[in-house]
């Protein structure tokens, strides 16, 4: 049998006191509260009463971080899963506050449609409803939970609601640790819900581009 539901967890806060894009770039791993957060995440995702049957995440370190409550609640280990992982971007290890004021820079910012600093939207959604529709048919029933990242998320729920995926990212609705859920009926994904489980209150790394 298929899934029956499946859920997006953003990770919890990264310890990125410098206040950098940090994209796919290593070493990035969550700070203390971005530990609290991915716990809220996964207590919720107990809190439904549902059996858990695939756990996937990203390959970077501060998914795979996130995903350590749902391994230690539901016991199941993580499947790393390239096509859920960050956008590329143009401004990895930037400061974006800086670097949009810098003229050479601005060859980056002419088509935000595409977006022309990195990662094409259409991209970044062929490759994430792939990773969506093999984790949907390879559970044996129960749910999925899936552990990415804010634009990975809030471009697949633009996808599924038929939006243009054109956007401002400081416009996104996905906090921390926040939960987005689908469920899947034939071919067709459906939005059923978004939590946002842990506080953010004092968080200091909150979006990206």
């Amino acid at each position: 049998m298929p899934a029956e539901r499946l859920h997006l967890v953003r990770h919890g806060e990264v310890f990125n006191p410098r206040r950098v894009l940090y994209e796919r770039m290593p070493g990035f791993r969550l700070s203390e509260d971005g530990r609290r957060m991915a716990r809220a995440a996964a207590d919720y995702v107990r809190s439904l009463d549902r059996p858990l049957a695939e756990l996937v995440c990203s390959p970077l370190e501060r998914t795979r971080e996130s995903a350590e409550p749902f391994t230690a609640l539901f016991e199941l280990e993580p499947r790393a899963d390239e096509r859920v992982i960050e956008p590329w971007n143009a401004f990895a290890g930037k400061r974006m506050s800086r670097a949009v004021f810098i003229p050479q820079n601005w060859w980056h910012l002419r088509r935000p449609s595409r977006p022309s600093w990195g990662e094409p939207y259409r991209e970044v959604v062929d490759r994430m409803h792939a990773a969506l529709d093999d984790a949907w048919d390879a559970a044996d029933g129960g749910d999925v939970v899936i552990v990415t990242h804010q634009a990975p998320i809030w471009i697949t729920h633009l996808s599924v609601a038929g939006l243009p995926l054109r956007h401002d990212p400081r416009t996104r609705r996905c906090a921390l640790s926040s939960v987005t859920s689908f469920e899947r009926k034939g071919d067709v994904w459906r939005e059923i819900d978004y939590v946002e489980p842990a506080s953010t209150a004092g968080a200091v790394d909150v979006g990206a581009v």
